[in-house]
């Protein structure tokens, strides 16, 4: 099974950004879990969005304990409280124009920082960085494929979906360029 945990602030997409991701796996013929967690307060307070993907059924009711792959939308949430879900195999990505050597100081992870606002802003969509951050997950996990994800955009984005198609495929290329091209991408393992 593959846990997959969204973390950001209300308003920034994490929510939608999850339910995306769960379409997109279950479009591949995955089954997947989707919920969200936030508190009364959704605009700017931290919110999740969990994803469970398997081939088979899901049973399991209760939250992520431990994620596979987490997904940051703002770089100022990617600390001890966020990293409690993580160990040295999870894959994070991070909302940020920063290097990777800038999280050096947080420990021995495998963080890969996007500039998700840079490519958000050049497709005209503002802040909201769920889209380009998915593609360069996507690229970076290896799944669910870049066209499963383009289309599950198109057809289920609640607005400006050309706009989002466009950003996901520009976050895919960035983390190709970024990372793939410079070195081997380990795949999350299964638990």
């Amino acid at each position: 099974m593959l846990e997959i945990i969204i973390h950001g602030r209300g308003g920034q997409g994490a929510q939608t950004a999850g339910n995306l991701l769960a379409q997109a796996f279950f479009r591949e013929g995955k089954q997947v879990q989707s919920f969200a967690t936030y508190g009364g307060a959704r605009r700017g307070t931290p919110v999740n969005s969990m994803i469970r993907i398997d081939d088979k059924p899901i049973r399991l009711r209760c939250d992520i304990e431990r994620a596979d792959a987490i997904l940051c939308f703002d770089r100022s949430l990617l600390d001890a409280r966020l990293l409690h879900w993580a160990d040295r195999d999870t894959m994070i990505v991070v909302n940020s124009a920063g290097l990777r050597e800038n999280y050096s100081s947080l420990g021995d992870y495998r963080i890969y920082p996007i500039d998700g606002v840079a490519l958000s802003q050049d497709h005209e969509l503002g802040r909201i960085v769920n889209s380009a951050l998915l593609g360069a997950f996507c690229c970076l996990l290896g799944s669910p494929a870049l066209d499963t994800m383009s289309t599950t955009i198109l057809e289920a984005a609640p607005v400006k979906q050309k706009r989002n198609v466009a950003a996901c495929r520009a976050g895919f290329e960035a983390a190709m360029r970024q990372f793939v091209r410079n070195e081997p991408i380990r795949e999350a393992e299964a638990r």
